[in-house]
């Protein structure tokens, strides 16, 4: 048996290989309040791919985003004891969202240590844990079977392009291409400074795109994770259609003809498109005529305009679930939001100003400065979001810690900025737990006040679970009191993954960085 790729929508993959099948980030239901769905719609994909999606042997769940962690599908479709390839991430969060939703069986990974699941297929998770994808972070899947290597990119923005290729020349590369943020449309800017703006968002979606073709160097690509179709009437204004729209979502034939004119092989994919991977061809069947493909591009608005049709009642119903007014917004944004502002004084220092964010009958100040929360009194702002009401109230009652994956990607909002984009006033906005803000707080400190030597020696060692370790990492100085973590034998730097022997500190990731540890007991007992 060939490896065979099937396509089940947006980043949504099913593998099957000779000894299992893996199903990655099956999404269905329609993410962030209704604004993102699947495009192009697969909601009418046939019985036979469901069984065998929901049949799989294995599950991969890149991150916790809404478009890649579909909860209501993940409830309702698969078997309570699927193993599920849990990435390497810095927390344990993805776990404990899994566990609560009832699943049993996981299986830990290392960050691209190659793991074999089955006689003849092996697998590695890449972990991104860079703060922009929140503290939790991002991954992509190799999976080795078959005589074939496929690489599932999907959104990951791994900085070491080669890594992925390490482990074999790679066959098939599924890879972002279009947007997948809210930047720039949301702002309040003339539509000539916004024209400039997405423009330039596109090239540089593209271009980097791009570098990870040329690095990885796989036989045929193919265009994955984007765009969303916007159905809603106030957004599909950010489809794009003729091409004209202020909108930073490009479809797949776009990227396809910038990667004929690189000289690449692109591969057009639709829900239920599958790709049988053999030594010397690559056989693409779809599961409709070609030129039915090519109406869901060429009649694009038509398409669009039929699906807004069909969800629309799902839509209305949705936005009829949406919380009502409170009288007790600003206390509960007050109690749980000013704690963390105390956790995070560099966070807030980086700031530096304060943040307005109007909703409906209520305008609510961050004053980062002074670390507080309070009703708006005229003071100055530099940074302001106006945010519907019903959604404030939402997200509010479900204590959302991450309000990029929660809110912000639904686009429903508006922006505005006296200066220049300051990355911690979203870091903020992504980290809204104690474990998100105490490694949120720690990677801002590690990089605007990285430690002397001096300082360091200085430190007092820290006590983590039965053990007293040195504070710094001895790899790039990361604190260990937010990052450091045991599993089982080994002492773990969850910033980026190095590992020691928890009885010797022998650094298990390269040589010659030795961490000092030593059980606590054996210290009490020294005194």
């Amino acid at each position: 048996m060939a490896m065979r790729a099937t396509s089940i929508g947006h980043a949504g993959i099913l593998v099957e290989t000779a000894a299992g099948s893996i199903v990655c980030d099956p999404w269905f239901v329609p993410a962030f309040f209704g604004s993102w769905f699947p495009f192009p719609r697969n909601d009418q994909l046939g019985d036979d791919l469901r069984e065998r999606i929901e049949n799989a042997d294995y599950l991969y769940i890149s991150h916790l985003h809404g478009d890649h962690h579909d909860e209501p599908f993940l409830k309702e479709h698969f078997r309570r004891d699927i193993p599920i390839l849990l990435p390497g991430f810095p927390t344990r969060e993805q776990q404990r969202t899994l566990r609560d939703l009832g699943f049993t069986e996981f299986i830990r990974t290392d960050d691209q240590q190659e793991l074999e699941l089955a006689d003849g297929l092996k697998v590695a998770v890449h972990v991104e844990t860079s703060i922009t994808d929140g503290p939790g972070g991002d991954s992509a899947l190799v999976v080795m079977a078959d005589d074939a290597i496929l690489v599932n990119q999907n959104d990951c923005r791994t900085t070491d392009l080669g890594q992925m290729r390490s482990h074999g020349p790679v066959d098939l590369h599924w890879l972002q291409f279009s947007g997948a943020i809210w930047y720039p449309m949301v702002y309040e800017l003339p539509d000539t400074t916004m024209r400039r703006l997405v423009d330039a968002k596109v090239e540089a979606q593209f271009a980097r795109a791009l570098r990870y073709v040329e690095k990885i160097g796989a036989r045929a690509i193919v265009p994955s994770a984007g765009p969303p179709a916007f159905l809603d009437p106030e957004l599909f204004g950010l489809n794009m259609i003729d091409g004209d729209e202020l909108s930073i979502f490009p479809d797949q034939t776009v990227f396809l003809d910038k990667l004929a004119q690189g000289g690449f092989t692109g591969i057009m994919n639709v829900p239920g498109t599958t790709i049988d991977i053999g030594t010397d061809s690559l056989d693409v069947t779809h599961p409709m005529p070609q030129h039915e493909v090519d109406a869901i591009f060429t009649d694009k608005r038509e398409y669009l305009e039929q699906y807004q049709a069909d969800w629309m009642p799902w839509l209305d119903e949705t936005k009829a679930g949406w919380n009502p007014p409170s009288t007790d917004l600003l206390a509960t944004l007050q109690s749980w939001w000013e704690p963390l502002l105390e956790m995070a004084p560099t966070l807030c220092e980086q700031v530096g100003a304060n943040v307005l964010i109007r909703t409906d009958g209520l305008d609510v100040l961050i004053d980062f400065p002074n670390g507080e929360v309070r009703a708006h009194r005229g003071e100055p702002f530099e940074f302001r979001f106006d945010i519907p009401r019903a959604l404030m109230e939402t997200v509010a009652a479900q204590r959302a810690v991450d309000w990029s994956n929660s809110l912000l990607l639904s686009c429903r909002f508006t922006a505005w900025r006296e200066g220049e984009f300051n990355e911690y006033v979203y870091n903020f906005l992504k980290s809204l737990s104690r474990e998100r803000m105490r490694r949120t707080e720690a990677e801002a400190q590690r990089k605007m006040h990285p430690p002397d030597e001096e300082s360091m020696a200085k430190e007092a060692d820290i006590r983590i679970g039965d053990y007293v370790v040195q504070r710094r990492c001895p790899h790039r100085n990361a604190d260990l009191e937010a990052f450091g973590e045991i599993d089982g034998c080994e002492f773990v730097c969850t910033l980026h993954g190095w590992r020691f022997e928890v009885d010797t500190g022998t650094c298990l990731t390269h040589a010659d960085h030795d961490l000092r540890i030593r059980r606590a007991d054996s210290v009490e007992q020294g005194r």
